[in-house]
């Protein structure tokens, strides 16, 4: 670490891209207040404990395990005296309407049995879509990730990358140009719904996930993710960042184009050189700054906030069971018969259909102290309109919830409507009241290309120079790898003042 600067930070928002940029801004020696709303660090990442059973309520799916290890680098420590992270196989089992599954792994002669199971000659145009992902991967994530987007100018410079990449493009149609099979299809554009986006609309720059986990692979962090939210904690902490929970910002103060402090929950005014803000942007723009919503949107700035297209909302079901399900993956995509006109549903009319596509997620899978012995815990991910759609989610939840238990009874879960257990859900009501998420969209504003890089929401206020954003809403996106990588966007412009 440099020597302390006379300088003070304050960081709003305790979720990863919030923990991340306070510990990246206190390496450079500056005097570091984080400040979260809610009791315990991690935004979104909780965790949840219901007679015996425990839930990450956040996200479970771990790529690119190394940026986390970044972070304790900056202080000296290995991160491998603090945590565990294992590698899972299969990454994702997934299980089709007609009961076919497919075991989606890094092992290059198990995968290629379980694309044979489907089709022969989707074995090597698997091949031919890795090595386009990794050409995606080389510019979108090597060189762009971690760069700030700032200037129109800095998008220009880009032009001829994203033609080139075809940028233009949908990560379905990418898909499609190598894999033939339609239930591979489906299998292999689903990436963009684990950070918001529809495959039919969210940009194909974001097929650069399917090198990303080719070359990390998919990981479990021992202990779950509030483990590793433990471990920053303790980090910060070590390192003398003073964190304040249960305090919320009410206003983000400026003057002469600075911001200068904040007013908390209480009324005290606090002062400060500079902030990071880990709020969804669109929520920080309105409510702490009284701007417009979509203020530092490229050219959406001047758009009504109608044009600005958000996430889908997640309807999330937690319970234990009282049996196991030993043939349960750890990770399991459950898959409606329709895929694409679903999508249309959720991302485009805004329809709650009678039918859904499930994220399953077992931890006991890996970890059995997620439930008491015997038993599985589970977390299960559904897709569903935002708060756009006038949805009565005190009625809708239940009904919702009866009919999820009904299928996955059916399914992959037998007997679930007996040995269901300890049950808790959550609702773009939640996410709206509890993380303060706009229109209750769960990864903040849609991954479409003209919401990418200088479109998204700025790493910088254009005009408000010492004020930063960090988190899924700006560049370079949702997921953990994105809003840890948005922190290093941050270090890197502040580096620069």
């Amino acid at each position: 670490m440099t020597q302390l600067k006379d300088e003070k930070v304050l960081v709003i928002g305790g979720g990863f891209g919030g923990i991340a940029a306070a510990l990246r801004s206190r390496s450079l020696g500056f005097d570091v207040t984080l400040i979260d709303r809610l009791d315990n660090l991690g935004g979104r990442a909780q965790t949840l404990e219901i007679d015996g059973f425990k839930h990450d309520t956040g996200p479970t799916v771990i790529t690119a395990p190394f940026l986390f290890g970044e972070l304790f680098e900056l202080f000296e420590e290995d991160i491998n005296d603090h945590l565990t992270f294992i590698p899972l196989s299969p990454w994702y089992r997934y299980v089709f309407h007609n009961g076919q599954t497919f075991d989606y792994s890094g092992d290059p002669n198990l995968l290629n049995a379980e694309i044979e199971k489907f089709s022969l000659a989707d074995v090597d145009n698997y091949q031919q879509l890795l090595k386009a992902s990794k050409a995606i991967f080389d510019v979108g994530f090597s060189k762009l990730a971690h760069v700030p987007f700032l200037t129109i100018r800095s998008m220009i410079r880009q032009i001829g990358n994203l033609i080139r990449l075809r940028a233009d493009k949908t990560v379905s149609r990418f898909v499609k140009s190598y894999i033939k099979h339609p239930l591979l299809q489906q299998a292999f554009s689903i990436h963009p719904l684990l950070v918001g986006g529809n495959p039919f609309s969210t940009t194909s720059i974001y097929s650069l996930i399917h090198y990303l986990e080719k070359k990390w692979g998919i990981h479990f962090c021992q202990g779950g993710t509030g483990k590793l939210v433990g471990a920053l904690t303790k980090l910060m902490q070590r390192n003398k960042i003073q964190i304040m929970t249960n305090t919320e910002v009410k206003q983000i103060l400026y003057e002469n184009n600075k911001v200068c402090g904040v007013i908390i929950n209480d009324g005290e005014k606090l002062s400060f050189d500079h902030i990071i803000c880990n709020a969804d942007p669109a929520v920080a723009y309105e409510k702490l700054l009284g701007m417009p919503k979509n203020h530092s949107m490229g050219f959406k700035k001047w758009l009504p906030d109608r044009f600005v297209n958000y996430s889908m909302g997640l309807f999330v079901l937690f319970f234990g069971t009282k049996q196991q399900y030993p043939n349960v993956a750890h990770h399991t995509i459950w898959l409606t018969e329709r895929f694409k006109e679903l999508l249309t549903d959720i991302f485009d009319r805004g329809n709650l259909t009678k039918d859904f596509s499930l994220y399953i997620h077992r931890p006991t899978a890996t970890d059995n102290s997620f439930a008491p012995n015997g038993c599985d815990s589970f977390y299960v991910l559904c897709p569903v309109p935002n708060l756009r759609t006038p949805i009565n989610w005190e009625i809708e939840g239940q009904v919702l919830r009866n009919k999820i238990v009904q299928a996955l009874a059916e399914t992959i879960l037998p007997d679930l409507d007996n040995q269901i257990t300890a049950e808790y859900w959550m609702t773009p009501e939640t996410f709206k009241d509890k993380y303060l998420c706009a229109h209750g969209a769960g990864f903040s504003i849609a991954p479409n290309l003209t919401q990418s890089a200088w479109f998204r929401y700025h790493n910088q206020d254009p005009k408000l120079k010492n004020l930063y954003f960090v988190g899924a809403g700006t560049h370079p996106g949702a997921g953990l790898p994105g809003v840890v990588s948005s922190a290093k966007v941050v270090e890197r412009i502040m580096k620069k003042q």
